[in-house]
């Protein structure tokens, strides 16, 4: 097995997926860090396009290209680094295999390699301010998940007292690892598929979305109608800025802005 990786400048990522996802449709691992954000496909040799390809695809917004073969047992090693997690002293997020923790609002998550388990400093400055909603006593109505991944927001959501919940993913493998995740927590999540680069969905009241900073401005330039509130992440403290301005100029204003090393959420109300 070989992961083919590609480092590319965070202003220009969400054009690069959008080519390197025309070049691996079954999927693309994404990191991110200070100055760069890395996608990265797996195969078997002659599987993976070429680099010239990969090279092409990223343009002028190119860091590097890196190929290495990875072990046979690579789908499985993320489960020797998911550790159980207490946010906000309230939400125990763990693996199936580790136990409850008593007193806290238990939210099981096997996301599998790619698809997020709560570990990232952007969901759980998310589940933080899902945490202070819920304390203020705002955890109710209906609640859309833009970018729902491993459904780790919409379960927590669900379990806060937000219902209905609507989770929307671009990738197949993402909504299958949502309802299997929904399922092993007893809740009842709507997932739906959907491009938010072509189509932002009718949000609801409250909306959550751990997006990168370019999809969270398509996102705010896509809304019709603002939801009352949103809680966004997925992006550096360098793009905050321009995000919290691209949704006030969509009628949302920033209530509180959290910072986590180089990472930073908002909750935006609208005016």
């Amino acid at each position: 097995m070989i992961r083919l990786a590609v480092r590319c400048r965070p202003e220009q990522a969400e054009l690069v997926l959008a080519e390197l996802t025309v070049l691996a449709p079954n999927g693309v691992e994404e990191e991110r860090g200070p100055g760069y954000v890395e996608y990265a496909i797996y195969g078997g040799e002659g599987e993976l396009p070429d680099l010239g390809e990969v090279e092409a695809a990223a343009g002028p917004a190119l860091v590097d290209v890196t190929a290495a073969e990875v072990p046979d047992d690579w789908a499985d090693r993320w489960q020797d680094f998911h550790e159980p997690l207490l946010v906000g002293d309230r939400l125990w997020l763990r693996p199936s295999w580790q136990p409850p923790r008593e007193g806290a609002v238990d939210v099981v998550v096997d996301p599998g390699r790619a698809f997020g388990t709560g570990a990232h400093p952007t969901t759980r400055l998310c589940l933080e301010l899902l945490l202070e909603l819920a304390a203020n006593g705002e955890a109710r109505g209906p609640l859309t998940d833009l970018g729902t991944g491993s459904g780790v927001l919409a379960i927590a959501a669900a379990k806060l007292g937000w219902s209905p919940v609507t989770g929307f993913d671009h990738e197949p493998a993402a909504l299958e690892a949502a309802a299997a995740n929904a399922a092993a927590n007893g809740v009842e999540l709507r997932l739906e598929h959907a491009n938010l680069r072509e189509r932002v969905p009718e949000p609801a009241p409250t909306v959550v979305a751990n997006l990168t900073g370019p999809l969270l401005s398509a996102v705010a330039a896509g809304l019709g109608e603002p939801p009352r509130r949103l809680v966004c992440s997925g992006l550096l403290e360098s793009e905050v800025g321009h995000v919290s301005g691209v949704f006030a100029a969509a009628g949302m204003v920033e209530q509180d802005r959290r910072r986590e090393g180089d990472w930073a959420a908002l909750l935006l109300a609208a005016r």
